[in-house]
């Protein structure tokens, strides 16, 4: 599917517009994860502002996409992405990880609107979004089921448990995305426990793998439109993208995978994303 270029315009601009908002939540806060939740502003943002079938002014739309995040720990970006289209206001974003706020550290199914799951132990979201769509499909339903995932947490068996069921069941109203970034909290994920080959263990549980650019929008799109015509399994995404996206001083540097910036840094980083504006993901087009 082609995006013209003011579709592809908007979409860079709230993708730099969703990356402000997580270093001014995370800053906030004083605590929370940096480099994935940058890395997947431009998914997020394809995924809320041009993929999903969604209805932020009702959240509870029986034949809304249903999108599940694994790796709960990116959550911010998944809140500014929420609050941008509209499921809550701006200002809310400041309450992330603060006593009593809807916005926790991980998301909590039924605290907000537009969060589908719980999650938090990494590995269980793949099972969740699997048996989920099996429901889906037991029902008749024709809303797709999308599964947000990071490559570090591959290292968990509960994510290969969800990779067979689906596989076993032709799940093909199941789309999984990996960020692929190549990092996790104590190093690369290659030297940690190497993943490759990556595409061909799913392959070989009988999934229809596509990789992609994470930051290019038309790929992102035409993946998952790509996914909808597989009829006979599920789909995977491997999204290769650079952690730390958009501050080039933190940029694949595994060791902000879960540190916030302090106020000082805050601020250079909101410069350089103001600067930029669009130009982050234009570079990819």
């Amino acid at each position: 599917m082609h995006l013209h270029d003011e579709k592809i315009k908007f979409l860079e601009e709230t993708a730099n517009k969703i990356r402000e908002s997580i270093i001014e939540m995370l800053v906030e806060a004083g605590s929370g994860h940096t480099a994935g939740p940058l890395g997947m502003a431009d998914i997020f943002t394809a995924f809320y502002f041009h993929i999903l079938n969604h209805d932020p002014k009702n959240p509870l739309w029986p034949d809304r996409d249903r999108l599940f995040l694994s790796n709960g720990h990116i959550c911010p970006v998944q809140y500014a992405a929420l609050a941008h289209a509209g499921y809550f206001t701006l200002d809310e974003l400041k309450t992330l990880r603060k006593f009593g706020t809807r916005l926790q550290g991980h998301p909590h199914r039924g605290a907000l609107p537009g969060v589908e799951s719980t999650s938090g132990p990494l590995g269980s979201g793949l099972s969740q979004a699997a048996g989920y769509a099996y429901g889906a499909r037991m029902d008749g339903k024709r809303f797709r089921v999308y599964c947000l995932m990071s490559d570090g947490e591959h290292d968990a068996g509960n994510i290969w448990e969800g990779a067979m069921f689906a596989g076993k069941y032709k799940l093909s109203n199941l789309t999984g995305l990996i960020d692929r970034n190549n990092i996790q909290i104590d190093g690369m994920t290659e030297d940690i426990m190497p993943l490759e080959p990556l595409r061909k263990k799913y392959e070989a549980f009988n999934w229809h793998v596509i990789e992609i650019d994470g930051h290019n929008f038309e790929e992102i799109v035409n993946a998952v439109e790509e996914a909808k015509a597989i009829y006979e399994k599920p789909t995977l995404v491997i999204a290769h993208t650079i952690p730390g996206k958009g501050i080039k001083e933190i940029e694949f540097d595994y060791k902000w995978h879960g540190v916030p910036p302090n106020k000082e840094q805050a601020a250079k980083f909101l410069s350089e994303l103001r600067t930029l504006g669009g130009k982050i993901t234009s570079e990819h087009q």
